[in-house]
């Protein structure tokens, strides 16, 4: 199965800001070698906002972060085309978070779950997985 992890969903799952609040069983699917995780650039991409602005710290820089779980953990990065962007254009707005919308849009378009906690994820129509 593929899977998109939202970006608290990857914090969690590196081990970074409330790790006890990612429940056994969806680890244990994001551990699961028939599993291909992917990480979305928009999630990279907020960390850093996020980081530069201080609303998240790290205690390394958000590349040396993503990298080593891409190395350490077989995440892959999936990138934004103009796919995802035309249908983040066509989308009704539920939510106002850019970096969420992009993340729907791209299950949407790649037909792969989301992996998180944002039950707003679903009025959008993508899949998403949380197990407790």
């Amino acid at each position: 199965m593929n899977l998109l992890l939202d970006t608290h969903t990857f914090l969690w799952f590196a081990g970074r800001e409330q790790s006890a609040n990612l429940p056994q069983a969806t680890k244990d699917l994001l551990e699961d070698e028939n599993n291909t995780v992917f990480l979305s650039l928009a999630s990279v991409w907020e960390l850093t906002i996020k980081v530069s602005i201080g609303k998240i710290k790290l205690e390394e820089p958000v590349k040396t972060l993503v990298e080593f779980h891409v190395l350490n953990n077989g995440i892959r990065l999936l990138p934004i085309s103009l796919e995802h962007i035309d249908w983040v254009e066509t989308m009704p707005f539920h939510h106002k978070d850019p970096f969420d919308r992009m993340l729907a849009s791209q299950g949407c378009v790649e037909d792969i779950a989301i992996v998180s906690l944002d039950a707003a994820l679903d009025r959008y129509g993508a899949k998403r997985i949380w197990l407790e």
